[in-house]
């Protein structure tokens, strides 16, 4: 098992960033790996990824989420198989230090690639790069998912309280 961990500073509060990233199927619009996902469940995406000549299409199990903390990942069927887990920590200046760390278990043709020292922490630094030019040009998050997950299964969200005491459940 190879591990990779970068860690990306993002110009935006925590909140912007965690729901963003949540938005699964708009990766495509700003990495250069992911083609296509389809959010299955709240808990299960599918993915087409491609690098290079090689692509291949898998199934992730979301089995942690914490909204504005993490979220915790593995791969069902996919060569190389992989887990991960991406954290939001805020920074000092009211931005967001964005952590993803995966660990890949290099089979298969599309794991000769994880297999090539350097290669993946260089393909994860570079769209943990784009994802902050994205949210950054954005500003303000395209939508999000602010419910937990705990062992593969979702939780209701907790209503946000507004200023007036009264609560509202967030959409998504």
């Amino acid at each position: 098992m190879r591990t990779v961990q970068e860690t990306v500073e993002i110009a935006v509060p925590v909140r912007t960033a965690y729901n963003q990233w949540t938005q699964f199927t708009v990766f495509p619009r700003f990495t250069r790996t992911v083609r296509h996902v389809d959010q299955v469940t709240p808990a299960l995406t599918s993915w087409t990824v491609a690098l290079g000549p090689l692509r291949t299409e898998f199934q992730a199990e979301i089995a942690e989420q914490e909204p504005d903390a993490y979220l915790v990942w593995r791969s069902l069927g996919a060569s190389p198989a992989h887990r991960g887990r991406v954290t939001f920590e805020p920074t000092a200046d009211g931005g967001t230090a964005v952590t993803v760390r995966m660990d890949l278990a290099p089979a298969g043709r599309a794991g000769l690639l994880a297999a090539v020292p350097a290669l993946p922490g260089r393909v994860v630094r570079g769209e943990l790069l784009r994802f902050k030019r994205y949210i950054e040009g954005l500003g303000a998050e395209s939508g999000a998912w602010r419910g937990t997950i705990r062992g593969g299964r979702p939780k209701r969200p907790e209503p946000e309280r507004h200023e007036s005491g009264v609560p509202h459940w967030p959409v998504g």
